[in-house]
């Protein structure tokens, strides 16, 4: 069984606790009136789907219920880095998982 570091629980649980919620640092738009037909159908609807590491959104549904943020390869399905929503991407994923060291301190 797969399992993922929640970063707000400190501790790795099974997949089915979680929730994918999506492609991770989608900014809304300032305007969403303004907004072309075109433009808001990219925002809403089109999403990255590479090969490879991808930024989601996850959601600890039977623990915390709090959001937080993974570099997941797609290939292998292996968590790479877990952390905090709000928290900036990671210069490179796989290095280490911030969450893990925060708890070291």
């Amino acid at each position: 069984m797969l399992l993922i570091h929640c970063p707000y629980c400190e501790e790795e649980r099974p997949e089915l606790e979680f929730a994918n919620a999506g492609e991770a640092h989608i900014e809304r738009p300032k305007n969403m009136a303004a907004m072309s037909d075109a433009e808001f159908e990219k925002f809403f609807f089109i999403r990255e789907n590479p090969k490879g590491m991808q930024f989601e959104r996850w959601r600890h549904i039977h623990g915390c219920g709090r959001f937080f943020n993974a570099a997941r390869d797609t290939v292998s399905d292996k968590f790479l880095v877990t952390y905090r929503s709000g928290e900036a991407k990671p210069a490179k994923p796989g290095t280490g998982n911030p969450a893990k060291k925060r708890a070291a301190k």
